[in-house]
């Protein structure tokens, strides 16, 4: 009863409103309170809140479709009594059914007070999907939110006859008769919660025979909605992993003549659904467990299953068999000729864990240096065959390079207990962008970094660099070298959200006069009145000597350049000076070149005074020129000594 009050005061409290509610209440012979609460809260909510009582019916499949018999509106949620719902979730719900014109939403689940609750489906919102797309069918129970002309349409009620499973008999058809299905998981919607007394049905009902009761008429759903292939397959996964594994739980427990009936039953509601293809998409102790029962192999099982409830307790990783570029996984019976089980059902090398760590990568002009770890998980680090590989993220051209493999004496140490040795998973490489493509230069374009981790003949890819040492920074930094073709811009960064390193070769991503920077101001020099002083700043990481400087030119070939007086440390300020006394007589203009690339000057304040000199005893000037359009203009000429004796005079 404490749990009916929450549950329902969530409801009311809905920001969607009250307005765009009812709540329809089916008190299936409470005997705890219930009914008194329910009446105080009808009082409380007239206009909201409707009662309906009947006698227990031993399930919730007929007080649920009461409920659904008497509703009115445009959708409908279920919400068992123990659970609650967030203050938005029906407003966000209903918004994303109606934007995308879905008839199943669900929404994000929590478990609350130690209850489990689903995951692989919530990690990302999904406007519109289906079933065989997502994930969403791994969970089949209704705390969702239907649109009831979908229900309607397709008769959709829960059975009656089973105490279990009988809402993946309604879920399942909604699934696969709705027009789209939504994902809300950016919002905590409903909150599944596991009683104190762990009354839940869900926790509390047992045995073998209930589930085979529901599962052959699932299997039946599946096979008269799905033609064979890989559509069914996605979905029978579900139901080939979940219910065997607790069908065997329940097993356990049972006497043995009634375990060899059980398991017999099992193995032929299953097999509709079990082909050698669909092995290949479960885990090898998921093939493992279905060939056993298949096999009708019940000792087996048993054993199988006292094996998984340790593995679960002691949770460490089962170490492996490597033979023939293969990891099989020791679980029981490996090998055993007197079983004749076959190796694939072992079989984890798609599933080895791959762990690595940066612990050093900087570009030094033309020159990239890495060093790590890196490793399987489970596979001891004998016979290592480490590559590095680059790959053009566009063309897909490789090149595999090699790595001087290095001692890592405590790799793994704080994992699986140390049940494992990893002592020679350390790498460096040294990358020359220059030959490093069969001892030619890469060519323009995005180089994504791997690691090849080799060790007994498995090799398995991964790039690089989402993990690394606190020291080893992500930020892109650039270089502009010198190579047989002229100058190029190179730029080690880390992609974004992943963090994993690439080598930007071209300019495809980070361009080299993004990395130059004028300041807006132009001054004469406070200690050189004739010379022009141009500030800034370059945040390149390295490039030639004498590479940066300003450059004018007066449109006649007249052209001098000036660089800095101090070469600027990476990414510092730097300051140029351009003796204008030393300019031929013109009109200039300028920018900022590293190379073949440039910056514009910016333009001279028009209100800046002229400088004024001698050459050759004759008087000269240089004053920003006039019309100049927004951008650096010069005029260097010689003072008109008439005009200037005539302005004297007058003045």
């Amino acid at each position: 009863m404490p749990y009916l009050t929450r549950c329902i005061t969530s409801v009311t409290e809905q920001t969607i409103g009250q307005d765009q509610l009812e709540i329809l209440v089916v008190d299936d012979g409470s005997t705890d309170g219930t009914p008194k609460e329910l009446d105080r809260l009808a009082a409380l909510y007239p206009e909201l809140l409707r009662v309906f009582r009947q006698e227990n019916s031993g399930g919730p499949s007929a007080p649920r479709n009461l409920g659904l018999d008497h509703a009115r509106g445009r959708f409908v949620f279920f919400l068992d009594a123990d659970d609650h719902l967030g203050p938005e979730a029906l407003e966000r719900m209903v918004a994303m059914a109606e934007e995308n014109g879905t008839d199943v939403v669900l929404g994000k689940m929590v478990g609350e007070g130690g209850r489990g609750a689903p995951t692989s489906m919530f990690r990302r919102d999904q406007p519109r999907t289906d079933v065989f797309s997502s994930r969403v069918y791994w969970t089949l129970n209704p705390m969702k939110l239907f649109r009831r002309e979908l229900l309607e349409r397709h008769r959709l009620r829960f059975p009656t006859d089973l105490s279990i499973g009988e809402d993946q008999l309604f879920v399942g058809p909604a699934y696969l008769h709705a027009a789209g299905i939504s994902v809300l998981a950016s919002y905590d919607c409903l909150y599944w919660v596991r009683r104190e007394d762990e009354g839940n049905i869900t926790l509390r009902t047992g045995g073998t025979e209930p589930r085979l009761r529901f599962l052959p008429r699932v299997v039946d759903m599946l096979l008269e909605n799905v033609p064979p292939g890989p559509g069914l397959d996605h979905l029978a996964h579900r139901h080939l992993t979940v219910e065997v594994r607790q069908f065997l739980d329940h097993l356990v427990h049972e006497p043995r003549g009634e375990q060899e009936k059980a398991l017999a039953r099992l193995a032929e509601t299953i097999a509709p659904l079990c082909h050698e293809g669909m092995d290949k998409q479960l885990s090898a102790m998921a093939r493992l467990r279905l060939h056993l029962v298949r096999h009708r192999m019940l000792d087996e099982l048993l054993e199988l299953v006292r094996f998984e409830r340790e593995l679960a307790r002691s949770k460490s990783a089962t170490p492996v068999l490597v033979d023939g570029g293969r990891a099989l996984a020791r679980y029981p019976f490996l090998r055993d000729a007197a079983r004749a089980i076959p190796d694939d059902c072992y079989d984890v090398t798609a599933q080895l864990g791959v762990r690595h760590r940066v612990t050093r990568a900087d570009l030094r002009g033309t020159v990239l240096h890495l060093a790590g770890h890196g490793y399987l998980h489970r596979v001891e680090t004998r016979d290592v065959s480490t590559e590095l590989v680059l790959r053009e993220r566009d063309s897909k051209v490789e090149y595999r390079l090699p790595v001087t493999h290095t001692a890592t004496p405590d790799a793994g140490s704080d994992e699986d207990e140390g049940s494992f040795t990893y002592d020679r998973a350390g790498f460096e490489a040294t990358v020359d962008i220059t030959t490093a493509a069969d001892g030619g230069a890469l060519g323009d374009g995005l180089w994504d970094i791997s690691l090849a981790i080799g060790a007994q003949g498995i090799t398995r890819e991964v790039r690089i660099g989402s993990k690394r040492a606190d020291d080893v920074s992500g930020k892109a930094t650039t270089h502009v070298v010198d190579t047989a073709e002229g100058l190029s811009a190179v730029t080690l960064y880390t992609t974004q959200p992943h963090g994993n390193f690439t080598l930007d070769i071209g300019e495809r991503k980070h361009t080299v006069p993004a990395r130059l920077r004028l300041d807006d101001t132009v001054r004469w020099a406070p200690d050189a009145p004739t010379e022009l002083e141009f500030t800034g700043r370059c945040t390149l990481a390295g490039f030639p000597a004498g590479a940066l400087a300003v450059t004018l030119t007066d449109g006649q070939g007249g052209s001098v350049s000036h660089r800095p007086a101090r070469r600027p440390e990476a990414g510092g300020a730097f300051v140029i000076r351009v003796p204008v006394s030393e300019l031929p007589v013109g009109l200039w203009h300028g920018e900022l070149r590293l190379g073949n690339w440039s910056v514009p000057l910016p333009a001279l304040p028009k209100n800046m005074p002229p400088a004024k000199w001698r050459r050759l005893a004759l008087p000269r000037y240089a004053k920003p020129a006039p019309d100049n359009g927004g951008r650096f203009a010069l005029q260097v000429a010689k003072t008109d000594l008439v005009r200037a004796v005539t302005r004297r005079v007058k003045g």
